[in-house]
């Protein structure tokens, strides 16, 4: 029986299902990328990973069906398995089957004259001992190199962001880490900074390696209320007075910025793998 509370408008939230035989990580950012351009359509996401066994298929097959059953819009489904019986009973529920493996994995057959391994967690074994170990490697990197607070290495640094406080400098440093094995460090811009009108003293050797961060300090002021409510540091005053003498700052010592304020964490991690020249790592 339907269900009496299901909505019948088009505009009720469409529910999402990641399916997939490994971690759906893969699924999950390719499905995020398209329903990113479907902007007033609101989604609710179910992950399902590690859909290996036929069993485990018949629970997901329920689940989506249930959504229908339900009276709720018909579901999508997102989906990276790998097995063919798996795949053809999943394809076989009554959402909408977004395959996105078979859908490059055929003209890709074709192109390259050869047939796939259809291997699950093949996309993990890509990466060799010496690339994962190049991401641990980056991943301490950064967490030694946060927010100024180790001075010696620098010079290893693939990349040094800086900015004012709470500028997104943590997050993207360890997203460059954790995604690219990119050695990045941070380094905070200070109000004594700008008294002296100069960059803090270790970075100026290492100024090919920089790159800034600036926010607006409407955001700013939102983001240090969070931490420090009703301080002079929250305040949108002194938000305002140090976003500007950084980017002042910055142009004037010629260092590449960019605002973080509506970009994501991808979006400025690319900016600066292609800024600082750091886009051609290989898998």
């Amino acid at each position: 029986m339907p269900d009496p509370n299901a909505p019948d408008s088009a505009a009720a939230p469409r529910t999402v299902f990641i399916v997939s035989d490994g971690t759906g990580i893969t699924a999950e950012t390719f499905g995020h990328s398209l329903l990113a351009q479907f902007e007033g359509v609101e989604f609710n996401q179910v992950r399902m990973p590690f859909i290996d066994t036929l069993d485990k298929a018949g629970e997901v097959i329920q689940r989506i069906n249930r959504v229908v059953e339900l009276g709720w819009p018909r579901p999508i489904v997102f989906s990276t398995l790998v097995n063919p019986s798996i795949n053809l009973a999943v394809r076989r529920s009554q959402g909408l089957f977004l395959d996105l493996i078979q859908t490059f994995i055929e003209p890709l057959e074709k192109e390259l004259g050869t047939k796939s391994s259809h291997s699950i967690g093949r996309s993990h074994n890509m990466a060799d001992s010496k690339q994962y170990n190049q991401r641990i490697e980056a991943i301490n990197f950064a967490l030694a190199h946060d927010d100024g607070q180790l001075h010696r290495g620098l010079q290893k640094a693939d990349v040094i962001l800086i900015g004012v406080s709470r500028s997104g400098k943590t997050p993207t440093s360890l997203y460059l880490a954790m995604q690219y094995g990119i050695k990045a460090a941070n380094y905070p811009l200070i109000p004594e900074d700008f008294e002296r009108n100069r960059l803090p003293s270790v970075l100026p050797e290492f100024k090919n390696k920089l790159f800034g961060l600036s926010i607006a300090p409407e955001r700013l002021s939102e983001v240090r209320n969070e931490r420090r409510p009703g301080s002079k540091y929250a305040s949108l005053e002194n938000c305002r007075y140090e976003v500007n003498e950084a980017e002042a700052l910055m142009r004037r010592e010629g260092i590449v910025w960019l605002s973080s304020t509506t970009k994501s964490i991808e979006e400025i991690a690319t900016t600066i793998l292609q800024d600082v020249r750091l886009d051609s790592r290989s898998f």
